[in-house]
Parts: C-alpha cells; sequence; structure tokens
C-alpha cells in the first residue's frame, strides 16, 4: 500500500479493509483508489469517512456479496463503501458524469493496481452541460427545501447543510470551464470560484458552518441565507449557460 500521501490514521484504518479484499478476490481486482476528502485538509478523523473506488476487470456479483457483510464492521471506523467500477463502465460513462469523474481525476489516490484515472478524457462540452442541470436541479430543490420547511428554523438549517453535499466537485468543474485548475480544499475552491465568476461566495462558508454544526441562526438570519444562497446559485447557472464550450 502506497502511504506516502496518506496521513498515518487514514493508512492504519484503510489497510485491513484492503488486505482483507485483496486476500479473497485479487484476481477479481484491476486496482483501488482512495478518493475525496481523506487526500484533503478538510478530512475531520471524528466525522469524515474514507471513500475509495474498487475496480474490477469486469463485473463480479460474487465480489458484490462478499462485500455487503463487510459493511457494518468497516462502516464503524468511517470506512464508506467503495463506488464498484470497470474500466469498461468509467470508458463508458466519461459523457454521463464528467463531474464525477473530473474530481475523481482531480482527487484520488492509487493504493493497489494501475492508475486508470490518471489520463481520462473528459470533453468540456459534457462537464458544461451537466454543470448547467446540475445549477438547475440544485435550484429547485432549495425552492422547495425553504417551502417544506414552512418557517421552522431547525428544518431549515438541516435542510441547507444537507443540500451542500455535491457542491464542491460541482465548483471545481465551474472553474475548471472557467480556465483555471482548481483547488483541492474547500476554503480555496470557494476563494478561487468568486475570483473567476465574480459570483459572491461568502453564502456558501456560511452553509458549511450550518453543515458543520458550528452555528445556529435565527430565522430572519436563514431567510437572508436562502436570499443569498438562491442568487449565488443563480447567477452559477448563468454564467455557465453562457458558456460556448
Amino acid at each position: 500500500m502506497n502511504e506516502i500521501k496518506l496521513k498515518a490514521e487514514i493508512s492504519a484504518r484503510y489497510k485491513p479493509f484492503l488486505d482483507k479484499i485483496l486476500r479473497h478476490h485479487q484476481e477479481l481486482i484491476h486496482s483501488v483508489h482512495i478518493v475525496g476528502s481523506a487526500l484533503t485538509r478538510d478530512f475531520d478523523p471524528k466525522t469524515s469517512d474514507i471513500n475509495s473506488v474498487v475496480v474490477l476487470g469486469k463485473m463480479d456479483l460474487k465480489f458484490l456479496e462478499f462485500l455487503a457483510p463487510l459493511g457494518k464492521k468497516y462502516g464503524r471506523k468511517r470506512i464508506a463503501a467503495p463506488l464498484i467500477m470497470t474500466p469498461e463502465y468509467i470508458d463508458k460513462s466519461l459523457d454521463v458524469f464528467p463531474i464525477e469523474f473530473f474530481n475523481i481525476t482531480q482527487l484520488h489516490l492509487t493504493v493497489f493496481g494501475e492508475d486508470v484515472f490518471q489520463a481520462l478524457d473528459i470533453r468540456k462540452s459534457d462537464l458544461r452541460r451537466q454543470c448547467e442541470q446540475e445549477l438547475k436541479v440544485k435550484l429547485i430543490g432549495l425552492r422547495q427545501e425553504y417551502i417544506s420547511a414552512a418557517g421552522d428554523q431547525k428544518i431549515l438549517a438541516r435542510g441547507f447543510s444537507e443540500s451542500f453535499a455535491g457542491y464542491m466537485p460541482l465548483f471545481k468543474s465551474i472553474i475548471l470551464l472557467l480556465g483555471k485548475e482548481p483547488p483541492r480544499n474547500n476554503a480555496d475552491i470557494l476563494s478561487m470560484l468568486e475570483e473567476v465568476s465574480g459570483v459572491r461566495t461568502e453564502v456558501f462558508k456560511i452553509v458549511l458552518n450550518l453543515k458543520k454544526k458550528k452555528t445556529k441562526p435565527s430565522i430572519e438570519q436563514l431567510t437572508r441565507v436562502f436570499e443569498d444562497y438562491y442568487a449565488a446559485l443563480e447567477n452559477l447557472g448563468d454564467i455557465t449557460d453562457a458558456l460556448a464550450i
């Protein structure tokens, strides 16, 4: 296991899981990759999961049946169920999930086998299309969450914090479309997004703090958050829609 770029605690937690799947099914496995926040300074050992991708030479349902009972044991160690893919699936899905694959190319560490994510050809036209779609979907979701909360402070705060999942990969993709190489860490991503788009990102920092339960705003403050949140997403949507890619 390549431990050079992994924090010691992350390596120690993941290695028993890696050893187990290799001991029982190494012949099926093309490669294994740590992905996401475990490779950034945003990783919190108390609350963050270790995410990974297991690439099989070809799909084998027996391997899934082997993995399923391990979930409870390793879940307690905050090791999330790995994404299971094959090289063929990756090749055929780049145009469908360009945001997700771009994020993996930027944040992954191969701990076994060949680095299948190193040289993926992700077309910016596909990336722009998914960014536009994601922003429009998130605007619809934000409207529904605000209405459904019916003025309840706790429900609204929870809805905002839960809605933020998946935003950083989206923001990194927008930064790339606007001509910059995106950073790896959340604070840097938000700063660069504001720099390249001109859209104020302070509201996203507020929502991140809600997610971390660092603040307890009033319903009046949350109403202002909703307005700023909605305006920022709408502006990003207009910018993305106008890109000639």
